[in-house]
């Protein structure tokens, strides 16, 4: 079977909106994430409304993982299968990549930034 199909994707998704409304929400790299966040003009105050645009807009065909999903190493969500989406972004007008793990009942943002692949995101 190729993994993750459609369907699995559309419930990732499902779920990790859910997880970000209810404010099950976990930063793996902080530092990181601040420093992106000013590439894509928002504040870390407005990650959970950020992040529930995102999860709104994104598409299963938007995938940009393998199959079947890596998984992490990083110690808070090691094994955890990883989920990346890259596309245009809407709410940020600019080709986006984002990555997250739902690791027992809590959504873990992984990455979010600009496309860094040659050629994507913004200068």
């Amino acid at each position: 079977m190729n993994r993750p199909s459609h369907k699995e994707l559309s419930g990732k998704i499902r779920q990790a909106e859910a997880l970000v409304r209810e404010g099950s929400t976990y930063v793996l790299s902080p530092l990181a994430l601040a420093a992106d966040a000013v590439d894509l003009d928002y504040s870390m105050g407005e990650l959970p409304e950020v992040l529930g645009d995102l999860l709104e807009e994104i598409l299963p065909d938007q995938y940009a993982g393998t199959s079947p999903p890596q998984r992490s190493y990083e110690e808070q969500i090691r094994d955890a299968e990883l989920f990346p989406f890259r596309w245009n972004c809407v709410r940020f007008l600019a080709l986006i990549y984002f990555k997250f793990t739902i690791r027992g009942h809590a959504f873990w943002l992984v990455s979010l930034h600009p496309d860094r692949r040659e050629g994507g995101g913004r200068p």
